[in-house]
């Protein structure tokens, strides 16, 4: 009796003692299943950049670049051999006229203009060995981007006057490279020296309201606060016209200028409706 007692008690014993224990090895699977890894700490996102508003409001002046008489006979442009120039103009690109349109006369508002909008880069491309565009207007402190699209070498040469701005090498297919133009310039000319009929016309403006005639001659300069302001037409080789225009809020006005071979050394004045 007192045996079965004792071995009773032992047992109860062994019971007692290994019942923490196993509660312990129960408890940490079930921890392990239930438990769940605290969260990473959300990463602090950078604000966002303010976008660019839209431009609304002013007034519009619209019009038509004509070119009085027979247009000049454009001189002939060598072929090239180079592969990558397959396609390009054979004619001088100077004078462009069609139809008795003239394009690539860029007409700007002369002057500091309030309310003047942001600009972004300029695009200079190059193209079966051509500039693109040949002439483009561009806000005093804004940058161009020049970009070669060519499979072969060019260089891009900007010049005002006879004095050399950059010079800057263009591989094949090369990414856009910026460059600032001078607070002083204000029209770049573009060259490369390895095709010689390569060129473009860069102006700057004051401000950011000008706007390049298409082969059709026509342009069109948007929201312009209103007011009255000097319009001017400026070619590469044909000169500059004038014209005082007078805009209102909501409202366009009709600008027109008549070029001819006679122009190429002087000025005159154009006409507003």
């Amino acid at each position: 009796m007192k045996l079965r007692t004792l071995g009773v008690a032992v047992l109860g014993a062994v019971g007692l003692a290994a019942l923490p224990a196993c509660q312990k090895d129960e408890a940490a699977p079930a921890a392990a299943r239930g438990s769940v890894a605290p969260a990473p700490a959300p990463k602090a996102e950078a604000p966002a950049a303010a976008p660019v508003q839209p431009v609304t409001g002013g007034a519009s002046v619209r019009g038509t670049i004509t070119f009085k008489g027979p247009a000049p006979t454009p001189a002939a442009v060598t072929p090239s051999d180079d592969p990558a120039c397959d396609g390009m103009a054979l004619k001088d690109q100077s004078v462009v006229v069609t139809d008795g349109k003239l394009a690539n006369v860029l007409v700007r508002v002369r002057g500091l203009v309030p309310r003047s909008h942001p600009a972004q880069p300029a695009l200079i491309d190059q193209q079966k060995c051509t500039y693109t565009p040949r002439v483009q207007g561009v806000t005093a402190g804004q940058p161009i981007l020049i970009k070669n699209s060519d499979g072969t070498l060019h260089n891009a040469r900007a010049l005002t006057g006879s004095k050399t701005v950059f010079n800057v090498a263009q591989p094949p297919n090369a990414k856009a490279v910026p460059r600032n133009l001078p607070a002083d310039a204000e029209v770049i000319r573009l060259k490369c020296d390895i095709h010689p009929w390569m060129a473009a016309w860069v102006v700057v403006n004051p401000n950011p309201y000008f706007a390049t005639s298409g082969t059709d001659g026509s342009f069109s300069i948007e929201h312009l606060p209103e007011g009255t302001y000097t319009l001017e037409a400026w070619h590469e080789t044909l000169g500059t016209q004038t014209a005082e225009v007078t805009v209102k809020e909501g409202e366009t006005t009709t600008a027109s200028f008549a070029f001819s071979a006679e122009n190429a050394k002087g000025t005159a004045q154009g006409d507003v409706k």
